[in-house]
């Protein structure tokens, strides 16, 4: 792949991720719209809103074995609109069943986007000589927010869920197209001599040292986006607008962060970059856990946003890098431990707050950041790095 060449690619594998955050986070500024239509409680969505991981788990587990063969371009093609069409669906859906099962469907066809753009980032990286997983990762954040801000939009002027999700799906398609159609796929890593194709991507002892490393960083980033906005208003009593800056303040300086960071990556090595955002991590939760301000508190979840920003793409680039089996099942079987401690973390953190009280929701996680520091090395240089690459640290 000439230099050139690959430049147009990591421009098209980041739009990837910057439409997989539209589609991601279209349908869940529409949950509570979509409560309200069924008539249900806040239990049994949340029982609803379980099909998304069970979906995803299940491609990632069961099909990234073969994820890898089915080509990238028509991969893309075929999952990002159907993650939207899956929205589409959820709006419309007569009963609690019925959305589950539009979720599972929503879960599985954003588990293989996932999978997909994250091992073709590798390869662009790998053929290009240069860091992109950081910068692909902000566009995601990037798309996310739009997506948060359309909704907001959308909801403020009253347009019901149905409308908003099925002129999403109508987007995705046409983003997917423009960006999609004319990729030339990069070509895939070399794997080592014994390495195996296994049946199901099931984590191996490097993955769950990676898992293990990556677990704070998915725990807070979670808890940030679920419990932000409810800490603000419970433990601090901010009002709603400083409460919803949570969310947002964290999700702009991680975005930012990912942006930048792939430089500092190249030029410090990966362990202490880590090593560095995850002291930053550990002050922001400190601040928020102790905090008695709401503009402290505030900066306090900005620095978990830069905190979070890139140690989930670390992990992931040091997973596809692996030799022993192909980059798609050992991406997938990151993603099954990193999505568990998104979907489980804020739960289990919620049932702290309820017992302990809410300021201990974000000090819970502050022996995870330690261990993530004590693990940086041992997870993050187990990947050996390309041919012109520098070295890890």
């Amino acid at each position: 792949m000439s230099r050139s060449k690959g430049l147009a690619q990591h421009h098209r594998v980041i739009g990837a991720f910057l439409v997989m955050g539209i589609a991601f986070g279209s349908i869940f500024t529409r949950i509570a719209d979509i409560q309200l239509q069924l008539a249900v409680g806040q239990a049994v969505i949340g029982l609803a809103l379980v099909g998304t991981a069970v979906g995803l788990m299940t491609v990632v587990t069961f099909l990234a074995p073969r994820i890898d063969g089915w080509g990238s371009r028509r991969t893309l093609l075929f999952a990002l609109p159907l993650v939207g069409l899956a929205s589409a669906l959820a709006a419309i859906a007569p009963s609690v069943p019925v959305l589950f099962a539009s979720l599972v469907l929503f879960g599985m066809a954003a588990g293989i986007a996932n999978t997909v753009i994250n091992v073709e980032a590798d390869r662009v990286e790998a053929a290009i000589g240069r860091r992109i997983m950081n910068r692909c990762h902000a566009g995601y954040s990037v798309g996310f927010m739009l997506s948060s801000l359309l909704g907001g939009i959308a909801r403020q002027v009253d347009i019901a869920p149905l409308p908003h999700l099925a002129g999403t799906a109508v987007l995705l398609i046409l983003l997917s197209q423009l960006l999609w159609r004319g990729l030339e796929p990069a070509p895939p890593r070399i794997l080592g001599a014994d390495s195996t194709s296994p049946r199901f991507a099931w984590p191996t002892p490097s993955i769950l040292l990676l898992g293990a490393f990556a677990l704070a960083a998915m725990l807070y980033e979670g808890a940030a986006a679920d419990w932000g906005v409810i800490y603000m208003r419970d433990v601090l009593a901010a009002e709603p607008f400083m409460a919803g800056l949570s969310l947002a303040m964290g999700s702009l300086a991680q975005a930012v962060t990912r942006a930048f960071a792939d430089r500092f990556v190249e030029r410090h090595g990966p362990v202490s970059v880590a090593r560095t955002l995850l002291a930053v991590l550990l002050v922001g939760a400190v601040v928020v856990t102790f905090s008695l301000s709401a503009p402290l508190t505030l900066l306090g979840f900005a620095l978990m946003g830069i905190g979070t920003a890139v140690i989930v793409p670390l992990a992931i680039s040091a997973a596809a890098r692996r030799t022993d089996r192909p980059a798609a099942v050992n991406v997938a079987a990151l993603t099954q431990l990193s999505w568990l401690a998104f979907f489980a973390g804020p739960p289990l953190l919620g049932a702290v707050a309820e017992q302990c009280g809410s300021r201990f929701t974000f000090g819970t996680g502050l022996p995870l950041v330690l261990l993530s520091l004590l693990l940086a090395r041992n997870a993050l240089v187990g990947a050996p790095p390309n041919s012109g690459r520098r070295r890890p640290d």
